[in-house]
């Protein structure tokens, strides 16, 4: 798959005025500390389908997403992939980097996306100088887990239906700003986030389609219901607590 690309800007003032600083790794550090560390710091550029890292290649840096979507997968000793989780604007990826380890995921781009790079021997340096870096990092690693198991649980377990339900009100999360819609994942990547097949994911959309909650846009985007999708998730829930 073809690589990130590093994208040229003025990094201080980008640091400075990035409008996710408050939930990023370095949101701790005044100006002053950003201006000594941020020519270590590389803005990266990807377009969909690029890779951000890979799995079982040397945790050099760990990364910070600014804006898009990104899926961390796995593909297992059968060549089977699986999506663990999407990442969004402000998630923190690569923490086992912070181990030295190699990566233990693949980090695709599903939408362009805009990402921060920082050198594992760069926060190494910070947090022998600003000691609340280290509970920052520990925090974000914490809310990394926190997040993988939510997917785990929500959206692996249960009836298909309410799976690819949940799926959809998580999409919500990453949508665009501007426009409101969702990056709609191909039924591949659906049966690989909900454990389903191929088949399962594209009959499910098309109810979903017929019932007005899923309003495809182009191949790629769509606009989701709210309250369509909201009491569908309602419904699937009652019928889950009383099946007679």
């Amino acid at each position: 798959m073809p690589r990130a690309s590093l994208v040229s800007e003025q990094p201080c003032q980008r640091c400075v005025s990035c409008c996710v600083r408050p939930a990023c790794v370095f949101g701790v550090l005044k100006e002053g500390a950003l201006r000594q560390i941020h020519h270590r710091i590389d803005a990266i550029s990807l377009d969909p389908g690029q890779v951000l890292f890979s799995a079982q290649l040397p945790g050099t840096a760990v990364f910070t997403i600014r804006s898009g979507v990104v899926r961390i997968e796995k593909t297992d000793a059968q060549g089977d992939r699986r999506i663990l989780r999407l990442a969004g604007r402000g998630d923190f990826l690569g923490p086992e980097a912070m181990l030295n380890q190699t990566y233990a995921t693949n980090a695709i781009a599903c939408t362009p996306v805009q990402a921060c790079r920082i050198p594992r021997l760069q926060i190494e340096d910070l947090m022998r100088l600003q000691p609340d870096l280290a509970v920052t990092l520990m925090k974000r690693w914490q809310r990394t887990l926190d997040d993988a198991d939510e997917w785990l649980t929500e959206l692996t377990r249960g009836p298909v239906r309410q799976r690819m339900l949940r799926l959809l009100l998580k999409l919500c999360e990453y949508n665009e700003e501007i426009t409101g819609l969702i990056w709609l994942p191909s039924r591949q990547e659906m049966g690989a986030m909900l454990d389903m097949t191929f088949e399962t994911a594209s009959r499910l959309v098309s109810a979903l389609r017929r019932e007005g909650i899923l309003v495809p846009i182009d191949s790629r985007h769509a606009r989701i219901e709210m309250d369509a999708l909201l009491n569908a998730l309602r419904e699937e829930s009652q019928a889950t607590e009383d099946p007679g």
